[in-house]
């Protein structure tokens, strides 16, 4: 078996057993405008509380100047290989409503939409890697968000590349087996 392949203790569908975080995207892969509408569709129809839908995204090609920025903003290690990705995605939760009212789970939601267009991302042959390691207040002022937008995470997304392009440590990290806590140690309870 694939070392990046999950080792499930249950069937699964292919885009959750092949999914995980590459930092080797290949540089010759570029995705033109259009190419992740399938993607953000799938983020669309994620779960939300009320269908509030506090979901927001800033994608940007690489190539690009919204591009720069998000790479710009991004903290430590991540600097090192995320500029290689076909695109960055500023994932921005939208805290409180048009009306004026607090959206309590406006950072939930925006993960579950994350989490849907990553596997939608697998299901069409691109690969995504969700970031925490950056600065929100750059990206608030590079791009413009108001005080109830409020950026989570950052994706990069591409096609795989050659591991060997990375340092060694991130080389290291890359090819090594995926592993996961047991089923039994993250079910508290299965009455």
């Amino acid at each position: 078996m694939n070392a990046r392949h999950a080792e499930t203790s249950a069937p699964g569908i292919d885009p959750i057993a092949s999914r995980w975080s590459p930092r080797s995207f290949a540089t010759e892969h570029s995705l033109p405008e259009g190419a992740l509408r399938g993607v953000f569709e799938a983020a669309r129809w994620a779960p939300s509380a009320s269908n509030t839908q506090p979901w927001r995204f800033i994608i940007a090609r690489r190539g690009g100047e919204a591009f720069a920025k998000i790479e710009a903003a991004l903290l430590g290690f991540n600097q090192q290989w995320a500029g290689r990705a076909a695109a960055l995605v500023v994932n921005v939760a939208e805290t409180v409503s048009a009306e004026g009212k607090a959206q309590r789970w406006a950072e939930y939601d925006l993960g579950q939409a994350v989490a849907t267009y990553s596997l939608q991302a697998r299901a069409e042959g691109l690969y995504a890697h969700q970031m925490g390691g950056f600065n929100a207040d750059a990206l608030r002022s590079e791009f413009g968000l108001t005080e109830h937008q409020v950026p989570v995470s950052v994706t990069a997304i591409g096609a795989i590349g050659d591991p060997e392009q990375l340092t060694e440590a991130l080389r290291e990290r890359e090819v090594a087996p995926r592993t996961r806590m047991e089923l039994d140690d993250i079910v508290l309870l299965n009455e």
